[in-house]
């Protein structure tokens, strides 16, 4: 076998153990022979809530597991192809085996990824929202082509949306608008996406053409299950209503549906509007305050565990993780990872799977780095 055809293997390997360290092999396989007996229970589907929580765990690991054996079957069959190659000199085979382990270490790559979103919360749906920084219509028009482009990122994986709060800009644009995504890990994946976006462009509200720089800050919360106990004080709350903006039919716009609840003591806010019913609304906003009190606090154990920095909120200079500049060049460059692409339209358009690839693949790297070099 050729020195760099041996390289990439051992690199797979190398891979491989580290994704059998990450998936807890054995206690998977446990685990899975667990929820298999559970789901065959007749019983089972008498608590319908109990039952989803266990079906979706169970197909998730047997995905998980069934994946890491589908790699190794393809290694050691890619690895006898071309010893067999070899011996008959056939330069074609080599090359098809050659180029299927290329592919394998682009999947395992992945695959370590996707290792990554096993906390307490990845697996959940999420709310994300977004809000304009200042500077009028042209940071308005700035949201709301960074909503679009991560409604856009939702349709391309599958991923379901509900509007759930939107509050328009004067001329263009947006002020706030919230959505829920609904799919798997949709919060594991997302999670690294709070921050601040930086455009730099020639605004097409400027009569002499002149270049801006805008900010957008974008909040990504997990949906919280119910068996996760947040206790919220009543009296903590600040509760408000208002008209409806948008879509909704005369109803929502005529009536005081919506609903503002500020969390005094930490000073959040959220507000929805997606339903004709105030009370509706008010559970809904209630679920995302609850996401946002959750999400705080997991950056508080993280912070005082040291494995990130202290998240900081200000919209403007200093604070941004990612620049879009669409002139005098094309790019869009991550400040955290360094990943940065010419295609900024296709960035606009959802192409934002090597980012969110790149942030997850930082904390790989943080790991395993030791774990690398016994290896």
């Amino acid at each position: 076998m050729r020195a760099e055809t041996q390289a990439v293997v051992d690199d797979i390997n190398g891979s491989l153990a580290l994704l059998r360290r990450h998936l807890d092999w054995d206690n998977a396989l446990r685990r899975l022979d667990e929820l298999v007996a559970l789901s065959e229970d007749p019983n089972l589907w008498n608590n319908s809530a109990n039952a989803q929580k266990i079906m979706r765990e169970r197909n998730t690991l047997a995905d998980k597991v069934e994946g890491y054996r589908k790699l190794e079957t393809t290694l050691k069959d890619s690895v006898d192809l071309i010893e067999l190659a070899e011996m008959e000199d056939d330069g074609d085979m080599i090359a098809d085996a050659e180029a299927t382990l290329s592919e394998l270490r682009t999947r395992v790559h992945k695959m370590q990824i996707e290792s990554l979103l096993s906390g307490e919360v990845d697996g959940n749906d999420c709310y994300l929202e977004v809000n304009a920084g200042a500077g009028g219509t042209e940071a308005q028009d700035w949201g709301s082509m960074l909503f679009r482009m991560y409604m856009r990122w939702c349709e391309q994986h599958g991923y379901k949306t509900t509007l759930i709060d939107e509050h328009e800009g004067e001329e263009a644009g947006i002020k706030s608008a919230t959505i829920q995504v609904t799919g798997p890990n949709a919060y594991g994946w997302l999670k690294t996406e709070t921050g601040v976006h930086r455009l730099v462009r020639i605004s097409p509200y400027d009569s002499a053409a002149r270049r801006h720089t805008s900010f957008s800050a974008v909040t990504v919360s997990p949906v919280i299950d119910d068996n996760i106990e947040i206790e919220i004080n009543p009296a903590d709350l600040k509760v408000d209503t208002y008209r409806a903006q948008g879509a909704g039919g005369q109803h929502v716009n005529r009536t005081e549906s919506a609903i503002r609840i500020t969390h005094v003591p930490t000073g959040i806010v959220v507000a929805c509007q997606a339903d004709r019913s105030q009370h509706r609304n008010r559970d809904t906003a209630m679920g995302m305050l609850k996401a946002r009190l959750y999400e705080r606090e997991l950056k508080k154990r993280e912070e005082a565990a040291g494995a990130i920095e202290e998240q900081k909120s200000d919209i403007g200079w200093g604070h941004q993780i990612r620049s879009y500049v669409l002139h005098p060049y094309q790019m869009v460059k991550d400040l955290r990872t360094g990943v940065e692409k010419g295609n900024a339209q296709g960035v606009l358009d959802g192409d934002l799977d090597d980012y969110l690839e790149a942030a997850l693949a930082q904390k790989l790297d943080g790991l395993d780095q030791s774990s690398r070099t016994s290896l």
